[in-house]
């Protein structure tokens, strides 16, 4: 009885945690040894584990072997080097030390007296982050806006897409939901169609507006000109534009300046979705791709896809924080403080779905102190500098075209089919299929004007140029061998 793991103890925390740390630390010497894609089968867990949960005790160790033996073959390695899919997720080693600390102190920091320090170091740190990105004064805690840490970017566009509803539903009547309208491209996060969902805009009134290769993907102006003329013709209210800098399927980045000045003519709400590239406008020869921020309502960025903090860590800013308070505070008799009732403080249950928060900014804090800027630019350059080494490879190698202009650090491309009959798009997915089989590499695909693309997004914290190298000669070979068939 006397091992017998108790609730908590300082001594046997700091003995188990050694051994979990070296546990991880022995994963990551050897991550490039597992498949990065997972090979299982569905359902493949249920067989390996006990129908029902142990009456008694086991060990670490017991437990650690288990991970081993039945929990890698189903983990699909995201920080392996040869990690290439979708975007990144980074983790690094401030990161870990930060969700360490929160882990510790675990807060529930939904209001300023739950924990003050929860609070004002996510202002402070959010304000660091918007001077780093060159963001307007507005949005920085000194003035009527400020920022918040939501879980990820579909949570930030839900909650500012509930204050500019409840903004319109204010100005028009409350039984003017249903002239409601959403702007945005078709190449536009999905999120935005499941916070309309939410937020109970009429599917019809989401305009998810196509943009082509004509635009390289981007919002035309025009285009959404047409629209707006047409709908309000129409006695519909345009309320909402969500423009993107870093498409998923392709980086497009949308033309901010000329989409701020139409949505100011129409009064809408303008947010900026920076998920992914936001992190690469902290380099000063990429800031000019959130040139146009000035006209924004919100602005977003995730912070745990390339800027080395473990997920979840999505950050947001608004120029009112009053507009997201009136749409999402609650004041229950039990959660009032003399505090919050000075108005003295940022309770910050109110910029969010949930009541409870974790103490994210911790992890964030750490990542600034720890790399420092000129590291982190450092980090997000020498990504690009390998994607640009990746396409450059593509380009030499007639059998493949590159897609879109590269932006960032994903490069979109195919291989061109001998025969025409549906345009490539079977050969691309087999040569997808047969490389991500190998176990050697991940990458995903997109659809762009009715052609299946592979997407080769360049960002896991381990990837240097010879993932790179050895990532185009296996699509090389699985090409060579689909051709040849």
């Amino acid at each position: 009885m006397d091992n017998e793991l108790k609730p908590m103890d300082a001594e046997q925390l700091r003995e188990h945690a050694h051994k979990m740390v070296d546990f991880i630390a022995d994963y990551y010497k050897t991550i490039e040894d597992f498949p990065v894609l997972s090979q299982v089968k569905p359902g493949y867990l249920r067989n390996l584990l006990p129908e029902s949960a142990p009456l008694n005790p086991e060990s670490l160790q017991s437990v650690l072997d288990d991970v081993q033996k039945k929990i890698f073959p189903g983990v699909t390695h995201w920080q392996s080097p040869s990690y290439f899919a979708y975007y990144p997720s980074n983790s690094s080693i401030a990161g870990f030390l930060g969700e360490m600390l929160s882990a510790a102190f675990n807060v529930i920091g939904f209001s300023w007296i739950t924990s003050p320090a929860a609070t004002e170091l996510e202002m402070i740190v959010l304000d660091w982050l918007a001077k780093l990105l060159q963001l307007p004064d507005d949005f920085l805690s000194s003035g009527k806006g400020g920022g918040v840490i939501q879980g990820t970017a579909s949570e930030a566009v839900l909650v500012v897409l509930l204050a500019a509803r409840d903004r319109a539903l204010r100005r028009f009547g409350k039984d003017s939901l249903k002239k409601l309208v959403v702007y945005a491209s078709d190449q536009t996060h999905s999120a935005l169609q499941k916070a309309c969902q939410i937020g109970g805009i009429h599917p019809e009134n989401c305009r998810l507006l196509k943009a082509d290769f004509s635009t390289n993907y981007a919002l035309s102006p025009d285009v959404l000109s047409e629209e707006l003329s047409h709908d309000t013709a129409s006695g519909l209210i345009p309320f909402f534009l969500c423009a993107t800098v870093g498409t998923t399927s392709s980086t497009a980045v949308d033309p901010l300046p000329e989409l701020g000045n139409i949505a100011k003519r129409y009064e809408m709400w303008f947010h900026i979705d920076a998920a992914y590239a936001g992190s690469a406008c902290i380099c000063p020869e990429y800031r000019q791709y959130i040139n146009g921020v000035e006209e924004a309502n919100s602005f977003n960025m995730n912070l745990h896809k390339w800027f080395l903090t473990n997920f979840d860590c999505s950050t947001l800013w608004v120029k009112d924080r009053h507009a997201l308070i009136q749409s999402l505070s609650t004041n229950p008799e039990f959660l009032k403080n003399k505090a919050s009732q000075t108005e003295m403080v940022v309770d910050y249950k109110d910029w969010q779905i949930p009541l409870g928060r974790r103490f994210r900014s911790l992890k964030v804090w750490m990542v600034l102190r720890l790399y420092g800027i000129e590291n982190l630019q450092k980090y997000i350059r020498n990504h690009i500098k390998l994607a640009e080494h990746f396409e450059a490879l593509v380009c030499e190698d007639p059998r493949f075209e590159i897609v879109t202009p590269r932006i960032f650090a994903l490069v979109c491309f195919r291989l061109l089919p001998h025969k025409n009959e549906d345009g490539g798009n079977k050969l691309n997915q087999s040569l997808l299929d047969a490389v991500n089989a190998s176990g050697n590499m991940f990458i995903s695909h997109t659809v762009l004007s009715g052609k299946y693309i592979l997407r080769f997004a360049v960002g896991a914290p381990l990837t240097e140029e010879n993932h790179i190298n050895a990532a185009w000669k296996l699509l090389q070979a699985e090409a060579s061998a689909l051709l040849a068939n």
